[in-house]
């Protein structure tokens, strides 16, 4: 690999671990992403400079440490290291763009998984009423 394509590479995980860190409301600060890095990685820890180069796109962190960043970001692994995501999703028998979900929607995604099944129909009730009302909007 030359040395402008691993730059190039380099800075692309940046730019997608500095989104994904807004994605779930953090800024992207070294000693922040060092220190709860950290509070999950139970191999040796990472200094603030290690993040640092992380953020600035110096360095791609090593695969297992890639892991713990993308569970507590709650993007997959592969999305963050390479910026691929599967790209289209059934649902309901139509399919829609998964690229177009923002690291936010995957996050709301998690967490709605993590619901119990009460809750989730409560919620896909509600996204369901607030569907039906956008579309008699749109009517006019």
């Amino acid at each position: 690999m030359s040395n402008a394509s691993k730059l190039i590479e380099t800075q692309a995980f940046a730019d997608r671990l500095r989104q994904a860190l807004k994605g779930i409301g953090l800024r992207p600060s070294p000693a922040l992403v060092a220190n709860e890095f950290n509070l999950r990685y139970w191999g040796q820890s990472i200094t603030a400079n290690t993040a640092r180069n992380w953020l600035l796109g110096k360095s791609i962190p090593m695969q297992d440490k890639l892991r713990v960043l993308a569970e507590w970001l709650h993007v997959s692994a592969d999305e963050l290291r390479f910026g691929t995501l599967a790209s289209a999703v059934k649902v309901q028998g139509a399919s829609f763009d998964a690229t177009a979900l923002t690291m936010q929607d995957r996050d709301m995604l998690a967490k709605y998984t993590t619901l119990s099944v009460a809750d989730r129909k409560t919620v896909c009730d509600v996204v369901q009423a607030l569907a039906v009302a956008a579309s008699v909007r749109a009517r006019g």
